[in-house]
């Protein structure tokens, strides 16, 4: 092609950014003509990530230096709350962007649902209301035609592919619900913290937002929507000392052998998810680095009751890789075009 769309990432210097740059620099269809960050701004992305130096990039520059002119469409990679009033802003100025979002700004369809788990009031309502979650698997013709997608969370992938097609097929109680969600550092960002120094994380394993985890949100909604009534899932985010990957362990009551079924008929077509062979488990060390998620569903000892297990890399299909497989999707190109990359191993 020799007319390539015109792409920035807002928020390049963190995890989630620089992977979207790293995955973007291989897909034929795009061109990265802007990326910022504010506290970075003026330098190279090899300054900032050495694993670019080398590589012709643009330099890093504040979101109010954008020339909005060169530009088609925007990954926003920001943390919540500042998206929401950097968006507003750019599609008041531009309002043929396409955007995809990886913030929580976006994800909820409930304004009073946002203002619970936030703690404020939203700031663009209509573009709340306007915004598709970007669940590809299960929204695929909304996002099609959507200009505002909203990235859902890395935790919230994980657990609702395979938990939607059982509870819209009725085969596990709704209302016994339980996730285990472990998940590697970079899924805390790369701003410094001292609770996420070496050596107070490895050799060890531990809860956090236990009960009051802003994902829980996501899954409430998603759930929901799924069973035709309220629910609301048990979960338990795990925080592992590996560098990437989640593994969702979640415990339902139905027949273990129908959930696989369903399962396997649902996603049978789909490239990005493999459902193993039933009583087989996935491992998140064969995800790593790709777009693709693997599900595992193993009966429980106790009879009426089963383990659903899922896996995917956290910056990649739990974020980055999403996103792009998103403007794909919207674009109406193919939707590997540029992640369809084979996982690291080991």
């Amino acid at each position: 092609m020799t007319d390539k769309l015109k792409v920035a990432v807002l928020g390049a210097s963190g995890y989630t950014g620089s992977e979207l740059v790293r995955l973007l620099l291989r897909h034929p269809r795009v061109e990265l003509t802007a990326l910022t960050a504010d506290s970075r701004a003026g330098k190279g992305m090899a300054e900032v990530f050495a694993q670019f130096s080398g590589i012709n990039l643009p330099t890093l520059v504040k979101i109010d230096e954008l020339d909005l002119g060169g530009i088609d469409a925007i990954f926003c990679a920001l943390p919540h709350a500042t998206t929401q009033i950097v968006l507003k802003d750019l599609l008041a100025k531009k309002p043929s962007l396409k955007i995809v979002d990886l913030s929580a700004d976006f994800r909820l369809e409930d304004p009073a649902a946002y203002e619970k788990w936030y703690g404020h009031a939203h700031q663009a309502l209509d573009l709340q209301q306007e915004a598709v979650f970007g669940l590809v698997e299960l929204y695929r013709d909304k996002i099609k035609g959507a200009r505002l997608v909203a990235n859902p969370g890395c935790h919230t992938t994980t657990s609702i592919l395979p938990i939607v097609p059982l509870l819209k097929a009725g085969t596990i109680d709704a209302d016994e619900i339980a996730i285990v969600s472990a998940t590697g550092m970079s899924g805390a960002g790369r701003a410094a913290k001292e609770a996420m120094l070496f050596s107070e994380v490895s050799e060890g394993i531990n809860a956090y937002g236990v009960g009051n985890h802003r994902h829980t949100s996501e899954f409430d909604q998603e759930y929901s929507k799924a069973a035709g009534h309220k629910v609301e899932a048990s979960f338990t985010p795990l925080l592992v000392p590996m560098n990437r990957g989640i593994l969702g362990t979640i415990h339902v009551r139905g027949d273990a052998r129908k959930l696989h079924d369903v399962l396997s008929k649902t996603y049978a077509g789909e490239h990005f998810i493999t459902v193993l062979p039933f009583g087989q488990t996935p491992h998140t060390r064969h995800i790593r680095g790709s777009n693709h998620v693997q599900i595992g569903v193993a009966a429980d000892r106790r009879e009426g009751r089963a383990i659903v297990i899922s896996a995917l890399d956290n910056l990649v299909k739990g974020a980055s890789g999403q996103a792009i497989q998103n403007l794909n999707v919207m674009m109406g190109w193919p939707e590997t075009t540029g992640i369809d990359q084979i996982a690291l191993f080991p």
